[in-house]
Formats: C-alpha cells, structure tokens, sequence
C-alpha cells in the first residue's frame, strides 16, 4: 500500500469562516494535539453546536525549544466559543493528556472535567498550584454519561498508570469510540483489564469512527506483562553492592510498587525523589492504589543519613530532564545525595521519541561518576504501555469499525497503524490519517477532510504563556549557537556623521574576536549613507546588520546574530 492509498491531511489551511456548514446530523472531529508527534493530545468533538474535549495534554520540548518549558496545544479555534463546550474528559492521567488543562481552565474555570477518580485527583492537585478549583465530574468503567449532546460510555483499558479509560461517544451522526493510550496486558499489576468484552459489544452495535492509540504500531507481536518486571528488579536489588536509584515516571504506580516490594524483601528504605513524585504517590496512596509496606518509606533527609546499601531512591527524571532529580544527581549537584562508584541506577522507563540525546547525555553522565545504568536495552525493567501491532489487529477485528482514524503517534506510527487497519480489510478510503488543525467530518457514516483550522505550537517560558514565539526561538538557537556580535556607533543628528564608536563587542563567538578590520568598513559605509542623506535609525541599522554579517561569514565562516544600535545626538 502505497502512501497515496491513504486518505491524507489536505494540504491547503483554511479560516474557520471558510469551513463548510457541518450537517445537523454530522459529527466534526478537529485534533488540536496528538498527530505527528508523542504529546499535546487534544481532540476536540462538535455536534450542533457543543463541544466535547477529549485530553488536553502538553508535549514535552526539544532542544531546539531553548528555554521553554512545556508546549501546549493550541486553543485559538475554540477561544471563542467555550461557553460552547459541555465537557473536557480526561482518559487518564499522564501529562501528555491532562497537562494542558490548567491553561485552558486559565480561559474559563468552569469548564466541567469528566474523568476517572485517580485522573482527577492528578488534576486537581495540579490545580492547586494554579489557584483553580475545577468543577469535576468522577467517571468509572461500565458508566454512561450524557453530556450536552452527546452520549458517553467509558470502558477499562489497562496503561502504564491506573485508571485509564477508553471513551464511546454516541450522536445521531454514530458512534465514535477514542481508545486513549492503552494495550491488552493480560497480567496486569492491578488485575484491571482492557475491557474486550467491552469493545466487541461496541462493535457488533457498530463503531462508526475508531480514533486508535499509534504510538507501538511498528512495534510486532504482543505486550510483556508487567508482572515480569518484578523478578528482574529483585535480581539487581539482590546484587547491587551501594544505593539504588530507580528513574521512573512520576506516575507509573505500578513501577513504584514494584521498586517498594523489592526494597521491603531485601530489608531496604524506599525515599521519594522530585516534588511530582512525592505528589502523585501520596495521590496514590491516599486512594489505595498504592500499598506500602510497613517501615519502608522515609523521607530524602532520613536517607541521607543510611549508609548506601539501606536505600533505594525512587526518582523522577527518566526521559533525561536536566532539572528533574536524576539530572541533578548525574551533574553532581544534588543538595542531599551525591552518586559514588558502585551505585545502581535503573531506568525503568521507554525513551519517548526526541528525548534519545538527553537521555543518554545523563545515562554517560552517571556511568563517568561510577555508577552501574541498567535501562531496557540491557536488563527488562520496562515494558511499554502502548499496544503493538498484533493487539491494534486483534482491536480492529473485534471492534470492524467503519472508518478508522490513528491517532497518538509520530508520522511513522499513524502510517503504520493505517496499514494494520488496512490489512483487517477496512477500506483505504475509510482510513483517514490526518494533521493536528485538520478537521474531519463524518456525516452519513463516512469521514473526510473538509478543512483545517489554526493549530500551532504555543510555548510556556516561566510565567509566560504565548509570549514567545518561533521568532524568538530561532534568536535563541542563533545565540546558543553562534554567539552575537554588537555594533554601536554614535551620530550627530545635525551632520549625520559618526562622533563616537564604531565599538564592536562579541560574546559566544570567538574567544579571540579581532575586529580591527572591519571598523574602518563600517565608518566608510556610514559616510557613504551620510552623503547619500540616509539619517533613518532602521536604515543605518540594517546597513550595519548587512556590511558587518558580510565580512564575518567570509572571514569567520560563522553567522553570529549582528545586534547594531545608532546612538542620534
């Protein structure tokens, strides 16, 4: 199959004015986050006139991102209408789902959360910090919901993180059931399993859209149970001669478990490491997800006073995060333990796509101090929380939806969950593979793209939410990479010639900067606009920007940003 057998994104954008009247029985479907890259899942349902909003997550930044720190989707093609929305429901509680809830409730407080107990609780905490008390609405397996308009029934779906939830939503236009993330663990640590049975009643009452989890479809064969992890763990408790670092995500109960079973066996201490760790397993605990055995948690300061074969340090920091506690521990800059030869870091988690470099930056980092790294490429100390390939074909047989749309997942993922669905027998023209800003309407059981709305990145930096755009960031890249040159020169504003300067400073571009040859360029080039009456500050700026990048690329090779200034006095 061919990339052109696949209904794909339309290339042209169009204005939300120019979208084509949806049908008052046709069902619009517009993901805002979620396609093309792992994160910002955001999807956003309309029937006559309502809107029904499926996650609202954040994506994780890149290097290239300098100085952001979360990415949120883009909220600009519903601004207008939240009065319009009846709900947000959240599927579960990671933060590419629920992490972008708090900025949008930031737009209308009162937007209604729909989720599972232990989701909404991860919300709300987080809320707390935001000084947003959420009106909420606590959800469980087997419940129907009417929403506005649009008819809810939640299904279990077994993830890395307890609660999860797929969603049925039922119109007049059909039924569209979102799988969120799950996979079909038949040995789950909790005994919660994807709920098949579920899903097939669904699919013999008929399933007219599938929005399906992406993110393993390339990946062959069936899911490792989790329950396998816990003899691997006990093995390298077992031999590890110092303390024990375990980098997790900081909501993978299950792990944590795990990691606190292992620690009570061999007679160790278990302390949390990083705020949302310490966060999200009292969460846990306070709702009996997570059990601990007795006289084995303490805090990081009772650790730091036991000799290193007592601990175990269950950490945040897993995908290479400079900030998080394990990057603080790899940099050697932690106020409370520092690694030493023969500690044991295990990395208990999958490397989410772009995170590789950071990653590994940390892994090489720990290894220089002494530290032994076990992660997934060398001992199982984690299995995926995605299904692959042979549980998405067995999902597609049981559920024979009518149309299929992947979602979650890199470009990679989504074309290769088209073609499992595909090899099911569903028809190529019913497999849409669409682009966050597209939507997608199913009118009269079938789908197609009818437009796309705005969809863009929306950077937070501090405090500041849309504040910095892609302009700022290719400064920023331009900065870190090739340093700047400032150029200041002094005019009198009645002869327009130079009186002061040119000075000429550089930082990040060379440590032995010599800028003799340029200057008299620069003061030859000034009089030049002087006799010629160009007074205009913007105009001699640019003139200096132009004359000074010149000589630098040819004499340097580099392209540092060239900052002039024109002093008028």
């Amino acid at each position: 199959m061919t990339q052109s057998q696949i209904h794909t994104s339309a290339a042209a954008a169009t204005t939300q004015s120019e979208l084509p009247e949806l049908p008052a029985d046709g069902l619009r479907v517009v993901s805002l986050g979620g396609l093309g890259a792992i994160g910002r899942n955001m999807t956003v349902f309309e029937y006559r006139g309502r809107l029904l909003i499926v996650d609202c997550g954040i994506l994780f930044p890149e290097p290239e991102h300098r100085g952001v720190d979360v990415i949120l989707p883009d909220f600009t093609p519903i601004a207008d209408r939240l009065d319009d929305i009846v709900a947000v429901v959240l599927t579960h509680g990671h933060e590419d789902h629920i992490g972008g809830v708090p900025y949008l409730l930031r737009l209308k407080p009162d937007i209604p959360l729909v989720g599972s107990q232990f989701t909404l609780a991860l919300v709300e905490a987080k809320l707390v910090e935001h000084r947003i008390k959420p009106y909420s609405l606590t959800v469980a397996e087997e419940q129907r919901e009417k929403l506005g308009p649009f008819e809810c029934e939640f299904f279990a779906v077994n993830h890395s993180i307890p609660d999860a939830l797929a969603v049925a939503i039922t119109t007049s236009a059909g039924t569209v059931l979102h799988t969120g993330d799950f996979k079909m663990d038949q040995l789950p640590m909790d005994g919660r399993l994807t709920d098949l049975g579920g899903f097939a009643r669904l699919g013999r009452e008929g399933v007219d859209l599938l929005l399906v989890d992406s993110t393993n479809a390339e990946v062959p064969g069936f899911v490792t149970p989790e329950r396998e992890i816990g003899p691997v763990l006990d093995q390298l408790f077992r031999a590890a001669p110092r303390a024990i670092i375990v980098a997790s995500f900081a909501s993978h109960v299950h792990r944590v478990q795990q990691v606190l079973n292992a620690a009570a066996a061999h007679r160790r201490k278990v302390a949390f490491v990083g705020r949302s760790m310490v966060r999200n397993m009292g969460v846990a605990c306070d709702l009996g997800l997570l059990t601990v055995p007795h006289n084995t948690l303490i805090s990081m300061e009772e650790a730091a006073k036991l000799p290193p074969e007592e601990i175990v340090l269950m950490s945040t920091g897993s995908q290479g995060e400079p900030m998080s506690a394990l990057g603080r521990l790899a940099a050697g800059d932690h106020h409370h333990i520092h690694i030493e030869p023969g500690d044991t870091i295990v990395m208990a988690s999958s490397l989410v796509p772009g995170n590789e470099t950071a990653v590994y930056r940390v892994i090489n980092a720990l290894i220089r101090l002494g530290a032994a790294v076990i992660h997934k490429e060398v001992a199982k100390v984690h299995v995926s929380g995605h299904a692959p390939a042979g549980e998405l074909l067995y999902l597609y047989n049981m559920v024979r939806p009518r149309n299929v749309m992947p979602v979650h997942g890199e470009w990679r993922h989504l074309h290769a969950n088209a073609r499992l669905a595909q090899l099911t027998g569903i028809d190529a023209q019913r497999t849409v593979i669409a682009a966050d800003g597209d939507v997608v309407d199913l009118v009269d059981g079938r789908v197609s793209i009818v437009g796309t709305v705005p969809n863009r990145y929306v950077y937070v930096d501090g405090l500041a939410v849309d504040e910095v755009g892609e302009a700022s960031l290719t400064e920023r890249r331009v900065l870190g990479d090739e340093g700047f040159i400032a150029v200041t020169v002094v005019i009198d504003k009645a002869t327009g010639k130079v009186t002061g300067g040119p000075y000429v400073v550089g930082r990040g571009f060379t440590d032995r900067p010599e800028f003799d040859a340029v200057l008299p360029l620069i003061t030859t080039a000034l009089a030049a606009a002087a006799a010629e009456g160009v007074s205009d500050s913007g105009a001699l700026q640019q003139i200096l920007r132009r004359l000074v990048s010149k000589w630098v690329s040819s004499t340097y090779r580099r392209r540092p940003m060239i900052v002039p200034a024109v002093l008028h006095v």
